[in-house]
């Protein structure tokens, strides 16, 4: 089986969120000799090219047309997915793609934005053809590549080359859609009277590239079950939920893993020391080593909460506000890591000079990240939503207790206390007051090591690896096949 994989952002070159290590991870779990993959996505300029041997594809360059004028020409680059035998192809445009340094830039023009996901969508398609990789699967993720599904079954219908392909569509966030004019489908080569409808891509006046993924897709996967049942109500269906509703029969959702390989205190190397869930002393250690990092005095009986998130409205931060001045009170000191809003960036700089327990760092920084998920003891999430949320996953490998709202992916993975086999901690209604008690029943069950480290024990030991979803991963595209 002939699968190709469209992404916009792949981990290791490319990270925004969870849609980076899902893209990075998902491939190499489905290796084996019936699968043939290749991994397609843009080459932005902040791409280290010798760090991981990327080579120019001789004789690739591509001329494509859009809308009636536009005209632009694109080249090819590759290299293996690391410890893996998949290509990886990225694709290159001085005007959309390797002049940023970011995947996706903050201030350009909006059209100028749907401009570069259809070239690059696009692109994909004809690059596959250009090399003979005749795809079974094509597997695209969010609304920047959208646009296959749709061609797929439009454009491309009686395109000899793609009559056997069948098209996945993974939703990793239903709260970013493309929603722009029309007038964009002349660029995207649609026509109109075709497609713009509401069992297209029309949503109330509006063209939603979502929607029509959605409904031209084969397949629509969202990355957690919790996650699948939630985006067919009113209240997590972001205005798409009657169109998810009306194409169920197609929709599974599939609870995204972590690769331990990377994420693994036994054996990561950005820590001082390492440890297991069998001796979990070390971790101690990593504690004092990142209160050192954020100026904070080592308190063995003081909890570390850890906050690492995009800061924006999402992921709770409101939360937060509106109980600053209990936070600031807590028995236990927190820890920030993250970027997004400039209101929450600037709460978070405010709380840090105001406070004795709170301390934030207002940037992305990778090799911090680790040494945080082992060095606190707990791990706050309160997200509005959370599709999967692949933070609490990693914090409980490194033994560094969740506490979350029980939305999406976080109420799937993480068992809360007082059940018997707790790995974390649980408030339901998204309601500081909930948050704030959730995490003052972590911190008096803190005090009692016994306890304590029989959830840390739990915690480290649950497996959400990528073998188990790789293997209903499988089973969908056989289905489709």
């Amino acid at each position: 089986m002939k699968i190709l994989f469209a992404a916009f952002e792949l981990a290791p070159y490319t990270k925004v969120g969870g849609l980076a290590d899902v893209m990075g991870a998902l491939p190499k779990y489905l290796q084996n000799e019936n699968n043939e993959m290749a991994i397609f996505t843009p080459f932005i300029g902040s791409i280290d090219k010798e760090k991981y041997q990327i080579q120019d594809v001789p004789n690739s360059k591509l001329r494509l047309g859009f809308g009636y004028m536009a005209e632009y020409v694109f080249t090819l680059k590759m290299c293996k997915l690391p410890d893996t035998n998949i290509n990886v192809f990225f694709i290159d445009n001085p005007k959309f793609f390797s002049c940023f340094k970011k995947v996706y830039p903050e201030g350009i023009d909006s059209w100028y934005e749907q401009e570069r996901f259809i070239t690059f969508s696009k692109a994909v398609l004809e690059y596959a053809r250009a090399l003979n990789f005749k795809p079974d699967i094509i597997h695209c993720n969010d609304w920047h590549t959208a646009m296959i599904p749709i061609w797929i079954k439009t454009s491309y219908k009686n395109d000899t080359f793609f009559n056997r392909a069948k098209t996945v569509f993974s939703i990793h966030n239903l709260a970013y859609q493309g929603k722009y004019f029309p007038e964009i489908l002349r660029f995207a080569g649609l026509d109109k009277e075709e497609v713009y409808n509401p069992q297209g891509l029309e949503h109330f006046g509006i063209l939603d590239w979502m929607k029509g993924a959605i409904n031209y897709a084969d397949k629509i996967i969202a990355v957690s079950p919790k996650y699948a049942q939630e985006i067919l109500t009113y209240d997590y269906g972001e205005g798409l939920d009657w169109t998810l509703r009306n194409n169920q029969a197609k929709l599974k959702g599939i609870l995204n893993g972590i690769d331990y390989e990377i994420f693994n205190p036994e054996t990561d190397k950005s820590l001082c020391c390492n440890y297991s869930c069998k001796d979990f002393s070390n971790k101690e250690k990593c504690k004092q080593d990142i209160l050192k990092e954020y100026w904070l005095e080592y308190n063995p009986e003081r909890p570390l909460v850890a906050i690492i998130s995009r800061l924006v409205e999402q992921k709770g931060i409101d939360l937060i506000k509106f109980v600053e001045n209990e936070i600031r009170e807590l028995e236990a000191d927190i820890i920030v890591l993250g970027t997004g809003e400039k209101r929450y960036e600037d709460f978070f700089v405010w709380l840090s000079y105001n406070s004795k327990n709170v301390r934030a760092r207002i940037e992305y920084r990778s090799d911090l990240c680790n040494k945080i998920y082992a060095g606190a003891d707990m791990f706050l999430m309160p997200s509005r939503f959370e599709p999967c949320g692949l933070s609490q996953l990693i914090a409980m490998k490194y033994g560094t207790i969740p506490v979350v709202r029980a939305t999406g992916g976080l109420d799937d993975t993480v068992n809360g206390y007082p059940l018997e086999n707790a790995t974390g901690f649980k408030f339901f209604n998204y309601d500081a007051l909930e948050m704030l008690s959730a995490l003052k029943r972590a911190t008096d069950v803190y005090k009692d090591k016994t306890i304590w480290n029989k959830i840390v024990e739990h915690a480290m030991q649950a497996d959400f690896s990528w073998i188990k979803s790789a293997k209903e991963y499988q089973a969908v595209y056989n289905s489709l096949v």
